[in-house]
Order: structure tokens, then sequence, then C-alpha cells
């Protein structure tokens, strides 16, 4: 007989969906959902909605209303006990008269933890833990820097063919996965704050790279190019559509030639911003000194293997469709050290999902 979830647990699971409303709009904020809960019955239910908005907890606490006193509080971030641009949530905890509050994962934040602490003080009930991993990977980016990180999050998404190529043998520009997976790679984007890909799928495929169907974010994720020698076209998109998200281009710290250091200034004058570093590592911290949590990065081949060689991906996701591309396409990684079936790396698969034909797997090749 299959095992019931817990009370907890189904309670919580809710605050995870509610969470999820604030995709794309939150940002650099967490994503957190709540749910007010009397007798078995969900009375009150709140999420952060944007930036600068009121938190989840006293928005759920106030369609509960004086029904909240003696009730149980779920929320899956450990509620803030600090002044932002919203007053404390533990405040609005204690005046409600809440008698037990259960949240899901603590907030590693220094300047905005201690709310269970100051909760229990004050008498409160005060459980945490409860579908921990499930709401860490919600906001990963956001526990990721807040524990001190030096770099982005990053996510690296790749569509490939059945054999694990992104493109056939003629390398001319095609959709290789169907419209319900090219709109989730929208969605995905929207809660990213720069997506980012090498120079050769700009030459290739003049993408946008802006989010164009779904989810509308708050702020437009900046476009990142990996472009050393500043390679990209004024007449590209990217360069056309500047007014509608920043670009920015990462190059060496000086020009080879005049002709590059021409170019790098007229892409200044275009309204690229220029990122200047030494190497890969090098080059994505430089972007969180840019304030970057959270890079998304869709290919191609050389980056990709650049990335994954020099252990700088912490999600992998694969979007797989039911085609086979042969002999002379381009496979999904290129440049990476060779390896044995028994040396190489296994990573650890989170997710699965059908879009269509299409079958999206994310990995977690780095843990929280």
């Amino acid at each position: 007989m299959a095992r019931t979830p817990s009370a907890d647990q189904r309670f919580m699971r809710r605050a995870l969906q509610l969470a999820r409303l604030g995709w794309g709009q939150v940002r650099p904020n967490p994503l957190v959902g709540a749910v007010v809960v009397r007798d078995g019955e969900i009375i009150g239910e709140g999420w952060h909605p944007w930036h600068g908005a009121p938190h989840a907890e006293p928005i759920a606490l106030a369609e509960a209303g004086s029904q909240a006193r003696g009730a149980t509080l779920y929320v899956t971030l450990e509620p803030c006990n600090h002044h932002g641009l919203t007053p404390p949530c533990t405040d609005a905890i204690l005046a409600a008269g809440i008698a037990r509050v259960v949240y899901a994962v603590p907030d590693p934040n220094p300047v905005a933890a201690g709310g269970a602490a100051r909760l229990a003080e004050n008498g409160v009930v005060v459980e945490g833990g409860v579908l921990e991993a499930e709401a860490a990977e919600l906001n990963a980016p956001f526990l990721f820097a807040a524990r001190g990180a030096t770099r982005p999050w990053v996510t690296l998404k790749l569509a490939v063919s059945l054999d694990g190529a992104i493109a056939d043998y003629t390398r001319q520009p095609a959709w290789l996965t169907g419209a319900a997976a090219r709109r989730a790679v929208h969605t995905m984007r929207a809660g990213a704050d720069a997506v980012a890909v090498g120079i050769g799928t700009v030459l290739a495929d003049d993408p946008h790279l802006t989010v164009r169907h779904g989810v509308t974010p708050r702020t437009p994720p900046a476009r990142v190019i990996f472009d050393r020698q500043a390679r990209l076209p004024l007449s590209s998109r990217l360069v056309r559509t500047i007014a509608e998200a920043p670009v920015w281009c990462v190059v060496t710290p000086e020009p080879v030639d005049a002709a590059e250091r021409a170019r790098r200034g007229s892409l200044e004058s275009a309204g690229v911003q220029l990122v200047p570093a030494a190497d890969l590592p090098g080059a994505v911290a430089g972007l969180h000194t840019r304030g970057l949590r959270h890079l998304f990065v869709e290919g191609g081949a050389g980056l990709a293997g650049a990335l994954v060689g020099t252990k700088l991906v912490d999600r992998l996701i694969i979007i797989q469709t039911p085609v086979v591309l042969g002999a002379e396409a381009l496979p999904a990684f290129t440049g990476l050290s060779p390896h044995t079936v028994a040396d190489g790396v296994r990573w650890r698969a989170i997710a699965r999902r059908t879009l269509g034909d299409d079958v999206m797997t994310t990995y977690a090749v780095s843990e929280l």
C-alpha cells in the first residue's frame, strides 16, 4: 500500500506551488510561498509576487484574518527577521497569534536569518526541514549566493538528438526540439539573471536570447556572449535589440591587434558592455562581481565542454528529441578530455519531464 504523505508535507507542497507563482518577478529575492492552516483546512495563502512587494507570510496571514490565531503557518523559507524593503515577517506572525510555524529551508542570509529562533523565544512551536530538498532546489541560485559563493549558479541547457548531437552535418540553423520544449526554455530564461552562449552559436544562429513566450520577467535577463576576440557583429539581432535587454561580451583582457581594438570600440559605442577575463573561471567570477547570481547557458558545444571541463556547471538540463543525426553531426560537448566508462563522472538525475515528443532531464552536477 502506498505511503500517504504527512499533512505537513501536503501543506508544504502547496506552499511550494504558490512560491513558483513569483517566477521571474522576485529576483534578487527568493521564491517563497506560505499557507495558513486551521483544523486541517487552508484558511490563507500567499506568495512573494514581485521584488519590493509584501512577503508571502503577511499576505497569507491577511487572507486568514482573525482565524490565524492558534493556527499553523507553512512557509518554504525560514521567516525573515530584519527590516529590508518590508518589515520582518516575524513581526506579522507574532501579531497574528500563530501557534506553530513549519518551514522548509533555513535562511542562510546572516542579515535576514534568526526568524525561527525569535519565534521560538516568543512561544511559537517551530519546526524546520519539511521538504527541504525540494525547496532548496527551487531557490538554488539564491541559496548558493547567500552561502558565500564567488561565482553565479550555472545551469547549462542543451537540446540534443538521440545520438547526442546539437546540430546536423550541415551546421545550418534548425529547431531540434518542438514548440513545447522551446516554450519551456523561455520560461527558464525568465528565472535567470543572464542567458549565455558562445560566439560560435551567435555566428551560426543569430539568436535573440530574449524571453518572448510565457512569463514576462520583471527585468529582462542580460545576454552574455563568450567572445574572446569581440567578433559579435553589429548587425546581429543581439546588438539590434539591445534596448530590449543588456548585452555583455566576455573578452580577453587586451585586444590582439588594432582590428580587434576597433571592433571593441564599435561594440561599446553600440551599448555592449565588455567583460575582460583571462580565462573561463575568471570570466564567470567577473560576471558574479557584476551582480549575476544565476547564469543560464544555452551552448554551444565548445562552451559546454569548457564549462563542464572546468567544473563550472551546477545543473545540466538535457532536452532530448527523437531524431538521429548520424555521421558528422556536431556533438553536444567538444574539447573534453577522454574518460573510460569506469572513470567517467555520473551525475544524479533529479527531474524528468515530457514536453510533447521531447524529454527534458535535469542532472545535479554539483550539490547544494
